[in-house]
């Protein structure tokens, strides 16, 4: 299955799983607010009053009890049109979030094997095969292989040039892992001040509606209603920033960790590679010949992709 696909069904799971959760929320949460509110209304039979008077008098058909739950979905309504870019962002940052868990997997970025690997060929100083190296990075391509490749297309270069290498090919990776982070960023900034301004445009709304209000209607109502409609907005706003920071300072620190760990992988390499400077080349668009090390200028050290 191609890359694409399994984008596009990782959204259309995200977006049944947001859709359950809704209607849940609209369906749910109402009957079970309504029925505590009854069971509320109803007193157990201790705590009913001595009946005064004729006991034979047929008693009083007890009231309707009014429904005082709020249904979340005429409230999402009420919130107006600044509730569609939030719940935009809302699945924008689900499927960001489900992307990096899967992009993140150890097997991705550092695999265990490939650490193994590197950790036999250089078990002993002087025994390091960059050849070998090189073609265990392709066994397992990752993060940590990209730039342990680009490490060892430089054997033979000073060792200044070789950590400079090092450094930009981190560099190169650390953004690529970065890239769908910054949409969590977006999410949890951008659904943040739609919210403020969904409420700030409610209460506009409501002050304006007591402006226009007759004498006899009752005022602190319409206004109370105004406000905790127009504060809807901020609400879902919040909802969607708090889970959208919290996973993307997760993912930053996870990122962070791989990398001080193939740094570290890294840094055990670069003392073993000091015995070829000025003495191989390594060139991964050589021919297919043997080489070692000899005090023959720039031998090519081949290794296919």
């Amino acid at each position: 299955m191609s890359t694409n696909s399994m984008l596009y069904l990782r959204l259309a799971l995200w977006i049944g799983t947001a859709a359950a959760i809704l209607y849940f929320l609209t369906t749910g949460i109402g009957p079970l607010s309504a029925l505590g509110q009854q069971a509320a209304d109803v007193a157990g039979p201790s705590s009913e009053p001595t009946p005064l008077g004729d006991e034979s008098a047929a008693p009083a058909p007890a009231p309707t009890p009014v429904d005082r739950s709020i249904n979340l979905w005429s409230l999402t309504l009420a919130g107006g049109l600044f509730m569609i870019p939030i719940f935009g962002f809302s699945l924008l940052a689900g499927t960001f979030v489900i992307e990096r868990f899967i992009a993140l997997r150890q097997s991705r970025v550092l695999p265990e094997q490939l650490v193994a690997g590197l950790g036999q060929l250089g078990g002993s100083q002087g025994t390091f095969d960059p050849r070998r190296a090189y073609k265990l990075c392709q066994e397992y391509p990752s993060a940590a292989a990209n730039v342990i490749r680009a490490m060892l297309l430089k054997v033979g270069r000073p060792v200044s040039e070789i950590e400079s290498t090092v450094a930009q090919a981190s560099q190169r990776e650390a953004d690529k892992l970065y890239a769908n982070v910054r949409w969590l960023n977006i999410s949890a900034s951008l659904s943040t001040m739609l919210g403020l301004i969904g409420t700030i445009q409610g209460m506009i709304m409501a002050f304006h509606r007591l402006t226009i209000l007759a004498a006899e209607q009752d005022r602190t109502q319409v206004l109370a209603a105004g406000i905790y409609t127009a504060l809807v907005t901020t609400f879902a706003g919040l909802c969607v920033a708090i889970p959208a920071a919290f996973f993307s300072h997760y993912f930053e620190g996870r990122i962070q960790a791989a990398f001080r760990e193939i740094d570290e992988l890294i840094f055990s390499l670069v003392p073993q590679l000091e015995r070829y400077e000025g003495r191989l080349r390594f060139n991964r668009h050589a021919g297919d010949g043997e080489a070692a090390a000899s005090d023959r200028p720039s031998p090519a050290l081949s290794a296919r992709e």
